[in-house]
């Protein structure tokens, strides 16, 4: 008798979803709303997007004087807090009138590196003599950075983009991962902006902008007191200057150490 029964019940999991996975209740026949593939991943669990960052590269300074920028950064890029890799260049050359220099997350430096480096080509292929301005780029990061910002997966980056125009002007700006930026004769990002930046404003002459000497010999003294003071900083640098002469990277250089002072710190 209890045999017969058994033969009219249905399957415990008939359309149902696989042990340990979830129902998916989509509506009846409304097919599902395909996301961005970059919000999306594999795996039986939805999407989980990053909240904070495994390789950053701390501070990065840009000091504009009377006919150009000029960009400054380590070469360190951290693992955590362990020095991992001592080599990597966060100054770039983007065109013949740019200058890129990042801090933050390493790898969104490398994704919104290859998007820029995909800009470029673009324009090479268009064969217009047309090229990106600076302050084009620094507007055209702005909307990036906040539509990644506002779909709650942000690039976690601060970047300082300097160069000169067709007329010969400089420019200089910082962008946020927020997508904030703001134009100065000095910008800096990490702790640059609070051992840098005052540095930089109290030599800045009254009458007039700093000469390229001035800028040069002010970068060498910032990336001195970084060193001494930043944590995720490192003794080498790369210095990116920009001027109606042409836009390059240069070094890496070394800061001059100077450790005799160490004996006169007390309380540590």
């Amino acid at each position: 008798m209890l045999n017969n029964y058994n033969s009219l019940a249905q399957p415990m999991w008939q359309n149902g979803p696989a042990p340990g996975a979830f129902y998916n209740f989509t509506g009846g026949q409304t097919p599902v709303q395909q996301l961005p593939r970059e919000l999306t991943t594999v795996g039986p669990y939805g999407t989980k997007h990053s909240t904070a960052s495994s390789t950053t590269g701390t501070s990065v300074l840009g000091i504009r004087y009377d006919s150009g920028v000029m960009l400054a950064a380590d070469t360190l890029v951290s693992y955590g807090s362990m020095a991992r890799y001592q080599n990597i260049e966060r100054v770039f050359k983007i065109n013949k009138n740019i200058l890129l220099g990042g801090s933050g997350d390493f790898a969104d430096i490398q994704s919104i590196k290859r998007n820029i480096d995909q800009k470029m080509i673009e324009d090479q292929c268009c064969d217009d003599n047309i090229e990106m301005k600076p302050k084009s780029l620094a507007s055209w990061m702005t909307r990036v950075l906040y539509n990644r910002r506002s779909r709650m997966n942000p690039l976690y980056i601060d970047v300082v983009v300097g160069g000169v125009d067709n007329e010969g002007t400089p420019y200089l700006a910082n962008v946020d991962l927020r997508g904030r930026s703001y134009e100065d004769y000095v910008v800096a990002t990490g702790f640059a902006r609070h051992l840098a930046i005052p540095l930089v404003r109290e030599k800045k002459p009254k009458d007039r902008d700093f000469t390229a000497v001035e800028a040069s010999e002010l970068i060498r003294t910032c990336m001195e007191v970084l060193y001494y003071r930043d944590t995720r900083n490192i003794s080498q640098y790369t210095v990116g200057v920009c001027s109606v002469n042409g836009c390059g990277v240069e070094g890496p250089f070394q800061v001059n150490e100077n450790w005799t002072f160490a004996e006169t710190i007390k309380g540590y």
